[in-house]
C-alpha cells in the first residue's frame, strides 16, 4: 500500500467515525436517514455534474446496474446501522459493524477476484479484526438483554459493509466509474428508495429538521466526502487492502463514544488501539 493510499484511508476513517457520532447523538430514524441523504445528493449533484462534463464516462447498463446495486446496499446498510444506534450503545455497534465487514470483503476478495494479500497483510487484518471486537469495551455487555439486538443489527451492517466494498470497488477499478459519481449515484438511489418510508412519517419532516439541522448538514457534508476518499483510494490499491485498513476509525469512534458519549472503559481500549496500529503498520508494509 502506497503511502498516498494510506493517507486517504486514515482521512476517510477519521471523517467516517465523526459523522457516525452525529448519527448516534441525534437518535437517528428513517426521516432523519432520508433527509441527510437528500441533502448529500443535492449538495453533491454540481461536483458530479462537473465530472460528467469533464471527463465524459461512457456509461453502458453494466455500469448502471453497479450504481443501482449500490444504491440498494448501501440503503440497507444505512437503516440496519441506524436500527443498530437506536438498540445499543456506539462502543458495541460500531466496532462490531466495522470488524466484521472488512474480514468478509477480504475474503470474498481472495475468492471472487483473485486478490492475493501478502502473509504480512493477512496479519495485519487479523489485528485490526481482533482489535475491534476488543473495542467492544467490557465484554459483559454482550450478555446485557438491550444489547442482544444492537449486535444482531451489528453483525448484518457488517455483511453490507462487505457487500458494498466489493460492488464499489468493482465499479470504479474494473468498469472506471469515477469514485464521486458511484458514491452520489448511491446517495440519489437511497433518496429514491427511502421516500416512500420517509413520506408515511411526513409529519416528523419539519420538526427533525428543525431540532437536528447542524448535525444533518455535517452527515450531508461528511458521509459522502468520507467515502469518496476511500473509494479513490480503492482504484489504485487492492480491496483487501484498504477494507481492513479503514477499519482504524473504530478507535476514533469507539473514543468518542467513550469520551463524548460517556460509554467508558478507556484502558482495554488503549490495549485494543495498540493492536489496530500494528495492524495499520502490517498493511502499510505489506
Amino acid at each position: 500500500m502506497t503511502a498516498f493510499a494510506l493517507l486517504l484511508i486514515l482521512a476517510a476513517a477519521f471523517i467516517h467515525a465523526s459523522w457516525n457520532f452525529l448519527l448516534k447523538r441525534s437518535g437517528g430514524g428513517t426521516v432523519f436517514v432520508w433527509l441527510f441523504a437528500s441533502l448529500s445528493a443535492l449538495i453533491y449533484a454540481p461536483l458530479a455534474a462537473a465530472i460528467v462534463w469533464w471527463q465524459q464516462p461512457q456509461f453502458g447498463w453494466i455500469h448502471y446496474g453497479l450504481m443501482f446495486a449500490t444504491a440498494v446496499v448501501h440503503t440497507a446498510y444505512f437503516m440496519l446501522l441506524d436500527r443498530g444506534y437506536r438498540s445499543g450503545d456506539m462502543s458495541v455497534v460500531y466496532p462490531l459493524a466495522r470488524g466484521t465487514g472488512p474480514l468478509i470483503t477480504m475474503l470474498c476478495a481472495v475468492l471472487f477476484l483473485h486478490e492475493q494479500p501478502g502473509v504480512l497483510a493477512v496479519w495485519g487484518a487479523v489485528l485490526i479484526g481482533a482489535g475491534a471486537f476488543l473495542l467492544t469495551g467490557d465484554p459483559r455487555k454482550l450478555r446485557e438483554s438491550r444489547n442482544y439486538h444492537a449486535i444482531g443489527f451489528a453483525l448484518l451492517t457488517g455483511c453490507t459493509i462487505a457487500a458494498y466494498t466489493l460492488v464499489d470497488k468493482i465499479a470504479v477499478a474494473a468498469f472506471l466509474i469515477p469514485p464521486l459519481i458511484q458514491d452520489w449515484a448511491a446517495n440519489l438511489g437511497r433518496v429514491v428508495l427511502m421516500t416512500p418510508l420517509a413520506f408515511r412519517s411526513r409529519a416528523e419532516i419539519g420538526p427533525t429538521w428543525q431540532r437536528w439541522k447542524k448535525d444533518i448538514i455535517g452527515i450531508a457534508l461528511l458521509c459522502p466526502l468520507s467515502y469518496i476518499l476511500a473509494l479513490t483510494a480503492m482504484v489504485f490499491t487492492p480491496v483487501s487492502y484498504v477494507a481492513p485498513a479503514r477499519e482504524i476509525s473504530i478507535l476514533i469512534g469507539a473514543l468518542m463514544g467513550a469520551h463524548l458519549l460517556r460509554e467508558g472503559n478507556t484502558p482495554q481500549r488503549v490495549f485494543a488501539a495498540s493492536a489496530m496500529v500494528a495492524g495499520i503498520v502490517c498493511l502499510a508494509l505489506g
